[in-house]
């Protein structure tokens, strides 16, 4: 991102990246929200994110760990399991929607596990380390994952620690560890403007669409 800060604490038209991530949950009927994030950033989050932009729905603020899967395994386990099914977002993708949020609620309440996604437009190659092709895939088949992913709370719990236990490498897909579980995942279409913001392309782009 090029920036001496964190891209999730970044201003995105007045609001941080973060706060404009969480208003749509907080606004869903989603019950409550774990926020994990760097520890050095737990004081700054509770005061000029929760408090500043009244986002009573957080109830705890987790320090998180090395690699994603850790953050969000630490995450989970800061539930103490008080809630059958759980929805994971990236908090760089500032422009959800409260309606997709509700429409991955209702599908996980008939599916084990549902994850947002876009049919690709491109063609999608395999390459090897010398960058040679090894493999195309047939484009009608292949989806682009977005979050927010939703699972029951002890199916991707299990996954995560299994994960921890026997060194697997990280995943940046939560739906990826829940599917070496053998649970069917069920995919909803995502949305265009759900975007992840890792670059300064990306923040340009989520301007003009906040705007839009």
């Amino acid at each position: 991102m090029e920036s001496a800060r964190a891209k999730q604490f970044l201003n995105l038209d007045g609001k941080p990246i973060l706060a404009l991530t969480l208003e749509p949950f907080q606004e869903s009927t989603v019950a409550a929200i774990i926020l994990v994030v760097p520890s050095d950033d737990v004081e700054y989050c509770k005061k000029e994110i929760v408090e500043r932009f009244g986002l009573t729905k957080v109830k705890k603020i987790v320090p998180g760990g090395k690699r994603r899967q850790d953050s969000v395994r630490l995450g989970l386990e800061a539930t103490g399991g008080k809630y059958d099914l759980v929805l994971i977002h990236d908090g760089v993708r500032p422009l959800i929607e409260k309606g997709l949020i509700e429409r991955v609620i209702k599908e996980a309440m008939v599916n084990r596990a549902v994850i947002t996604a876009l049919p690709a437009k491109e063609t999608v190659k395999e390459v090897n380390d010398l960058r040679h092709v090894e493999k195309t895939y047939d484009r009608e088949r292949v989806w682009m994952v977005q979050t927010p992913q939703a699972f029951r709370y002890q199916d991707i719990l299990k996954a995560h620690q299994k994960a921890l236990e026997e060194g697997w490498e990280e995943a940046t897909d939560d739906a990826l560890l829940v599917e070496k579980s053998g649970v069917t995942i069920k995919v909803v279409e995502g949305s265009e403007k759900n975007i992840k913001v890792t670059t300064p392309h990306d923040l340009e782009l989520a301007r003009l669409l906040l705007r839009s």
